[in-house]
């Protein structure tokens, strides 16, 4: 078939030696991309993990093609079953779909390929002067059409393509025909077995020694599942997308809600004026550094009625708004409990009683502490929590943890209760276990490396003094839990 503007120039072959070595190094590129392909598991739940998957399937499909182009351009112009020879000669598939084929990261299975990839590459050439048509076999395959019904002329071939596409066809072929504008453009065609196909079509008008149309040719590709890839790709970027749009909405919201929730003060407080040791108090929350995700850590502080003071750190399992809106819950409850009197390790109970009948189900550590100006005494009780770490004259110890289990983690659980008397000069840190945590249960690094901080503490001027000393030693590493830490310093009344 000519494939040049002057039907009296004769085609240039290409160099055998050029051919194979594109050859080669498409079958090594295909080859690269299909182990990337392997590797990247398709997790359903994951709009990033599709839209890679969906690439390398794209991609995949691309070299696949273009191999098959490459080997019949090296084979020249050969009978079918050489073409699929020359296919199986570089490794392309023939009429063998892939493992994991476009669409079903979305659990849609691609329909059956139409053949090797040559079959769906076919020829045609239209002569004006004697109304002769030839088409190759391949056109015939990706039409559908029987060898006796004949080719189609160019009058007929609309029948077979959609209605809205028919326009298309009609306007490439008269720019064709009467402009000798070449071909380049697609439409879809209903297969005489009913199956609808996207068909790309390129081409150029024949012309004779005066100039004038003799004849068109044109090139059919059956580039249905090449299309079907690039949907795919579409359809999992534009999912991705928005899966990203929802998660920075989700955080502004986690944010907002976080900052409604937590203390408003920033900086040092002092509360429980009414004994000779006043506290001064100051607190600071760390994101996590490797997700950014916003959890259900909180911290506070509130002088109660009685001249008390509330002290609180807690933790709930779980990041975004459904974390951040269970935090807010418990830390209301914990607050009006601690306003009307209750005790730390009767309030615990209530918490994790409130914790179990939640909509939400989740688990949670926390401690609760409450502070006696006048006797100088810390009541506390914790829930799976760390307990706090005490510095006077700047060594630092781990009070002894009563009983205590996590939130929601049993029914009717029963909380101990600890009291400790403090001194003018004492200093308490409390914090939640992601500042801390290390890779195992019985990794205490964390605890020691705040223990050592003893001497810098010491000669912190206020709480917030103490609180930048932890977060200096803290703050820049990649957490992957997000994390809360107060500093209590027992102060003489002035």
């Amino acid at each position: 078939m000519p494939s040049h503007l002057f039907a009296d120039r004769p085609a240039q072959p290409p160099e055998p030696g050029a051919v194979d070595a594109l050859i080669s190094q498409t079958r090594r590129l295909r080859g690269d991309v299909d182990a990337v392909r392997r590797d990247a598991v398709a997790d359903e739940d994951d709009p990033q993990q599709r839209w890679q998957r969906a690439l390398c399937d794209l991609a995949v499909h691309q070299l696949d093609d273009l191999g098959a182009h490459l080997g019949q351009l090296r084979a020249g112009v050969p009978a079918s079953a050489s073409l699929v020879d020359a296919a199986e000669e570089i490794d392309v598939p023939v009429d063998t779909a892939h493992a994991t084929a476009p669409g079903t990261a979305y659990g849609v299975a691609a329909p059956p390929r139409t053949g090797s990839l040559l079959s769906r590459v076919g020829s045609a050439e239209w002569n004006l002067l004697t109304d002769e048509v030839s088409w190759s076999d391949e056109l015939f395959q990706i039409f559908g059409r029987l060898h006796e019904s004949g080719p189609m002329s160019l009058d007929e071939m609309p029948t077979m393509v959609f209605a809205e596409d028919q326009p298309v066809l009609q306007s490439m072929v008269t720019d064709c025909l009467i402009d000798g504008k070449p071909i380049d453009g697609e439409f879809r065609i209903v297969r005489t077995d009913g199956r609808v196909r996207t068909v790309h079509m390129t081409g150029e008008p024949v012309l004779d020694a005066d100039g004038c149309t003799a004849s068109m040719w044109a090139v059919l590709r059956d580039v249905s599942e090449l299309r079907r890839s690039e949907r795919t790709v579409r359809e999992s970027r534009d999912s991705l997308e928005r899966s990203r749009h929802i998660e920075l909405t989700e955080r502004r919201v986690a944010v907002e809600l976080q900052e409604a929730v937590l203390p408003p003060w920033r900086g040092s407080l002092r509360f429980a004026h009414d004994g000779p040791a006043p506290l001064d108090v100051a607190a600071h929350y760390l994101p996590a550094a490797s997700t950014g995700l916003i959890g259900g850590d909180w911290y506070d502080a509130l002088a109660l009625p009685d001249g008390d003071a509330l002290l609180t750190v807690g933790d709930l399992t779980g990041h975004g708004v459904a974390a951040t809106s269970s935090m807010a819950m418990l830390l209301g409850a914990l607050r009006g409990m601690a306003v009307a009197g209750i005790r730390p390790a009767a309030l615990m109970g209530h918490l994790n009683q409130l914790l179990e009948t939640s909509g939400q189900p989740a688990l949670g550590s926390a401690m609760c502490c409450r502070y006696d100006p006048v006797a100088q005494t810390l009541a506390w009780a914790h829930a799976g929590h760390p307990a706090p770490l005490l510095f006077r004259d700047g060594t630092g110890h781990t009070l002894r943890r009563p009983e205590g289990v996590l939130l929601g983690a049993t029914t009717g659980a029963v909380y101990g209760e600890a009291e400790t008397r403090l001194l003018p000069g004492d200093l308490l840190v409390l914090h939640t276990d992601g500042l801390t945590r290390g890779t195992g249960a019985d990794d205490d690094t964390g605890t020691r490396r705040l223990l050592a901080l003893g001497p810098r503490l010491a000669e912190a001027r206020d709480a917030q003094d103490g609180v930048r000393a932890v977060v200096e030693e803290f703050g820049e590493e990649s957490r992957e839990d997000d994390a809360c830490v107060m500093v209590v310093r027992v102060t003489r009344r002035a």
